[in-house]
């Protein structure tokens, strides 16, 4: 990808989710992920209604009047991505693969960060760690984070979400916001999630295509693994193969919602042909 295209399609993704976040996302954002507590701001006459027990007897006492603390929410906090760039995520039947949706929703995730002060931090991985970004602020680093998941190329085309997760461990000593972008074709990761997840405010989102469910009856046909590249012949004919194919696809499944929601963790899933604006708000709204 030249340096022109790149811009033309960093510049298209921050008009889309741009407006998304201001429009949509800001204020859900804002609501559902709180800050640290209450801070104290400055001290105003007590008007009525206000909290007597937020009343300030010094300064009271001092101007024979009464005046009461006034307390902010301690907002700034920290919103980590991480972000799956394995070789199944380059997979797509549909308008977009898989990898342009996470794109996107980490675009209207750091976007709506930034819209409420917030730093953002971003994990590309695979099988190991490709990038680290450390959090900061500002529509620049926003910019940069995107420009990462469009050209980024990763090293390895396998998937380790423990090692992404045993990472965020080590890098983020405090609380953060973290959300796991991936399909989530991957296991042995729930012991090291439930760590993380004690620590931080986590979430994973799976990002599937409907052609991952089932295998369609083509007969014969040369199958390539996109992590491995290994190339077999599947019989796509034979019901058992579609079956087994089929037991294997939901246990990925059952295993990545049962292991977020036991480690108290949120869980959402949005194929790539569904609004993922749609997902998204459902989900701040249960919360």
């Amino acid at each position: 990808m030249d340096t022109k295209e790149l811009l033309q399609k960093v510049r298209k993704i921050e008009i889309k989710t741009r407006r998304l976040s201001d429009n949509v996302f800001g204020g859900e954002y804002h609501s559902t992920f709180k800050g640290r507590g209450m801070t104290f701001s400055e001290v105003r006459q007590y008007q009525f209604g206000d909290d007597v027990r937020n009343i300030d007897w010094n300064v009271t006492a001092r101007y024979s009047e009464p005046f009461v603390k006034v307390f902010e929410e301690e907002r700034e906090l920290t919103l980590m991505l991480l972000v799956d760039i394995s070789g199944s995520e380059f997979f797509g039947t549909q308008e977009q693969f898989k990898n342009e949706i996470i794109t996107e929703i980490a675009a209207t995730l750091a976007f709506s960060a930034m819209q409420n002060n917030d730093k953002t931090g971003l994990i590309l991985f695979s099988d190991e760690i490709e990038l680290y970004i450390p959090p900061k602020k500002g529509k620049s680093h926003v910019l940069r984070i995107i420009r990462e998941l469009l050209e980024f190329e990763p090293k390895s085309n396998r998937t380790d979400i423990a090692n992404a997760l045993k990472f965020l461990s080590n890098v983020m000593k405090k609380k953060a916001i973290v959300f796991v972008l991936s399909d989530f074709i991957d296991d042995n990761y729930r012991d090291t999630l439930r760590i993380a997840a004690k620590k931080h405010d986590l979430t994973g989102i799976r990002v599937y295509d409907k052609a991952e469910e089932t295998i369609p009856n083509l007969g014969m046909v040369q199958m390539e693994d996109q992590e491995t590249g290994e190339l077999i012949l599947v019989n796509t004919g034979s019901k058992s193969v579609r079956n087994h194919y089929y037991a294997y696809h939901r246990e990925r499944i059952d295993y990545f919602v049962d292991s977020f929601t036991k480690s108290g963790a949120g869980a959402l899933s949005c194929r790539v042909d569904e609004s993922y604006v749609k997902k998204l708000l459902g989900y701040f709204k249960r919360r």
